[in-house]
This record gives C-alpha cells, sequence and structure tokens, in this order.
C-alpha cells in the first residue's frame, strides 16, 4: 500500500529536506493553504481537500473535497480520516507544525488518532521528525543532533533509553514534568528508546 502524505499549511523554510523524504509513488493529499507549498515540493496532488477560507489562489485539477468553514475536524485532520478509510496505513505529514501554536498542538494530536486506529504516522518539519515510539520501541542513530521524548495524553512510564549521553531504566516522564528533554545518542551508537506504558512522542532533531 502506498504511504499517505498530507501537506498542511504550516511553514516550510527548507523545501530541499522535506522533498528529500517524498517518495514518487507516494498519495499526496494537500489541505487548505497546503497548495502554497505545491510548486516548491515539486509534487501532483493525489487529493485537495479544505474549506478555503485559508487559500483563494488556483487549484490543479486534481479530485477536490471542499469542506463547510463551520465544522469540527481541522482540514488536515479530516484529510487524515479520509486516507484512513481509503485503507493508508503509514502517514507522513508536513507542514502541519510552526506557525500557528494552535494547529500545531492539535495536529501533533493526530499522531495518537492514527496509533489509536493501528496506523503509522510521523510529523516532518524544518527541524525535526516526529513520532511516537511504538510498542516494539524506536531507534534513532547519532546522525541526528538531539532527541527528545514527550509524554502524550498523560503519563509515559517503564521509559528506557539505551546508548545516549542520559540513559534511562524503567522512568516515568509525566505530562507535568516533561524532563526527557535534549538528549544526545553517543557518538557512533544508535540508541534505543521503549515505552511500556501510555504514549511517548519522539522528536528527532536534526
Amino acid at each position: 500500500m502506498k504511504r499517505c502524505v498530507i501537506a498542511g499549511g504550516a511553514p516550510i523554510e527548507d523545501y530541499t529536506v522535506i522533498r528529500s523524504l517524498l517518495s514518487p509513488d507516494d498519495f499526496v493529499i494537500f489541505c487548505d493553504s497546503g497548495l502554497r507549498h505545491l510548486e516548491k515540493l515539486g509534487v501532483s496532488p493525489s487529493l485537495i481537500v479544505g474549506d478555503f477560507d485559508s487559500y483563494d489562489g488556483p487549484r490543479p485539477d486534481a479530485e477536490t473535497i471542499t469542506l463547510p468553514c463551520i465544522k469540527d475536524d481541522t482540514d488536515s485532520f479530516f484529510a487524515v480520516k479520509e486516507a484512513v478509510k481509503r485503507g493508508f496505513e503509514e502517514f507522513l505529514l508536513i507542514g502541519v507544525t510552526g506557525g500557528r501554536l494552535d494547529h500545531t498542538l492539535g495536529n501533533l494530536s493526530i499522531l495518537l488518532y492514527l496509533d489509536s486506529v493501528g496506523r503509522r504516522g510521523m510529523i516532518a518539519d524544518d527541524w525535526s521528525e516526529m513520532e511516537l515510539v511504538p510498542p516494539e520501541g524506536a531507534f534513532i542513530d547519532d546522525s541526528y543532533s538531539f532527541f527528545s521524548l514527550i509524554a502524550m495524553g498523560g503519563d509515559a512510564s517503564g521509559v528506557t533509553i539505551e546508548d545516549a549521553k542520559y540513559p534511562a531504566d524503567d522512568i516515568t516522564v509525566s505530562s507535568s514534568f516533561q524532563y526527557a528533554v535534549s538528549n544526545e545518542v553517543l557518538p557512533g551508537k544508535r540508541s534505543r528508546i521503549t515505552c511500556t506504558g501510555g504514549k511517548l512522542l519522539l522528536i528527532k532533531v536534526r
């Protein structure tokens, strides 16, 4: 099954980095003002969704779902739900962090939604890549400058961090005390992060 890429309207400065994450066979959904990134991303939309309250430019000739302005879902969240209905299991979200903080936080919750329906998702921006730590654990190599762990939706327990500057064994990262920030993989190593309870967001900083 192809991967689904969701392109939102948040700022993108380093298009070279974001383009390097894309594949020719991705199914790409552009959300409303995400169409501003169309030319610089150099991809064609597979689907366009939005209420178009923040974008009034030309729209490419592609399948389009026009949404009402008054609705519960943001355009990005609707796009993800639509892609889940269409059977996609792997997701990459770009242009969904930065700019308005409320939209950034709302878009981070999409990772929790995808996890709840058994899908895998990653958010990428100019600086980092973000994903929930899966049950089998997550890995990060020393090509990244830093990594941070953030508890999502409550406390994350049974957190173990191996081969890092600040290792940990069976700790709890509380949602009210996010102290697992700015860690580093040991040179030449590959750090492994596991979590046995709750949801833990891994942010890999380039």
